[in-house]
């Protein structure tokens, strides 16, 4: 009974005619999404050495957005394996729409902070993104301004996802964004973005990004702050696009006594690992587009996306990745191919812990990747 009664709810809401002024009033509603799946050759991985890699799952994501007059709603789910965390919210928003130019967006909403959405062209994001500072969510609100000439953003967090809400709760794994965690837990961030853009045939845009917040230890009760800053500049050409940026951070815990403060615990896809609490990133990234005729393939982007992180400990070995590859479209679907190496990445090499001290391996590893999705 009760399903029936919800398909009788969504034809009144959805399909049952209305007059035209009726109908203004109704909100307007879109669902979207995409089902992914990805082939994975690590060249340190004994299997798939042996079994020539591994193709599988890899998400299945619904994109449901909304307008009712002046109010928004925006969300991003994602079901990704067990072992890969499962079911997370990448984002999740309700906002107001004031005018064209300025919004303000209430809930899970991306962190004003670098290259939006992302410094690379590539499946694997940049390298800024394995340490919170790219492509990250967090619960708050903000403002968020576009004009003409200038864009700006504004906003205040007050903690990351939160899903365990027990007083002594560690940060969940489950995930989409890095963030703090273990015995730390961010609170009360502040974060400022203003870009200024210009050109007609070569578009340019010049940004700065600020971020300051607080850390607080679940064992000493106190909190410490972090910090970062970010230089950035893109410019697109016709097909051609050009991204770099160069960025600064640094986390001081209070920890408990005994427990360093040069190492910070960071955690998404259900697989926590240690980051330098204190780095440098620069990331340069060149991609270009043209059209193409390959049977249902209409347009092809080649690239190569280059990211360095610099430890401010002198004992730590840095971090590297470099990504080349290309993304082929044909209509809804789009492929990824990509040859992907790191040096201490975790994602990139046997050195889960890479980001941290660094591995000890300290080499170069790669990984061939095809990522191949139907977005709707």
């Amino acid at each position: 009974m009760k399903s029936y009664t919800l398909i009788f709810i969504f034809y009144l809401l959805f399909v049952f005619p209305v007059s035209g002024n009726e109908r203004k009033t109704l909100p307007q509603f879109h669902f979207g999404g995409a089902l992914r799946f990805n082939y994975n050759f690590s060249d340190w991985n004994r299997g798939h050495r042996d079994r020539g890699g591994d193709f599988g799952y890899d998400v299945f994501l619904l994109h449901p957005t909304a307008s009712y007059k002046k109010l928004l709603l925006d969300a991003d789910f994602r079901f990704y394996s067990t072992a890969f965390g499962g079911f997370m919210l990448k984002y999740g928003w309700i906002g107001y729409q004031f005018n064209p130019q300025n919004r303000i967006e209430v809930g899970l909403t991306r962190v004003p902070f670098g290259i939006q959405p992302s410094g690379a062209h590539n499946f694997f994001f940049q390298i800024a993104y394995y340490v919170g500072l790219e492509d990250d969510s967090d619960m708050g609100v903000k403002f968020v301004h576009t004009g003409e000439h200038w864009e700006y953003a504004l906003a205040f967090f007050k903690n990351a996802e939160e899903l365990l809400f027990s007083a002594d709760a560690e940060v969940s794994d489950d995930r989409y964004g890095y963030d703090v965690a273990g015995r730390n837990k961010e609170i009360n961030q502040l974060n400022g973005q203003v870009f200024y853009k210009w050109g007609e045939n070569v578009i340019q845009k010049s940004g700065v990004s600020a971020e300051f917040g607080q850390l607080y230890n679940l064992d000493t009760r106190n909190n410490g702050t972090h910090f970062a800053f970010a230089l950035h500049h893109e410019l697109y050409w016709k097909g051609l696009s050009l991204k770099a940026q160069a960025t600064t951070y640094a986390l001081y815990p209070k920890n408990a006594p005994g427990e360093g403060r040069t190492l910070i615990t960071m955690t998404a896809y259900g697989a926590p690992y240690l980051v330098a609490a204190k780095a440098n990133i620069y990331s340069l990234s060149l991609g270009y587009k043209f059209p193409i005729h390959w049977g249902p393939f209409k347009s092809l982007q080649i690239y190569n996306d280059f990211g360095w992180l610099q430890k401010w400990n002198d004992n730590y070995k840095d971090s590297f990745q470099n990504v080349s590859g290309c993304l082929l479209t044909a209509g809804p679907v789009q492929t990824y191919i990509d040859y992907a190496l790191g040096k201490n990445q975790a994602w990139l090499g046997p050195d889960w812990n890479g980001f941290g001290p660094g591995g000890g391996s300290d080499s170069w590893h790669a990984r061939f990747n095809i990522n191949i999705g139907y977005y709707f």
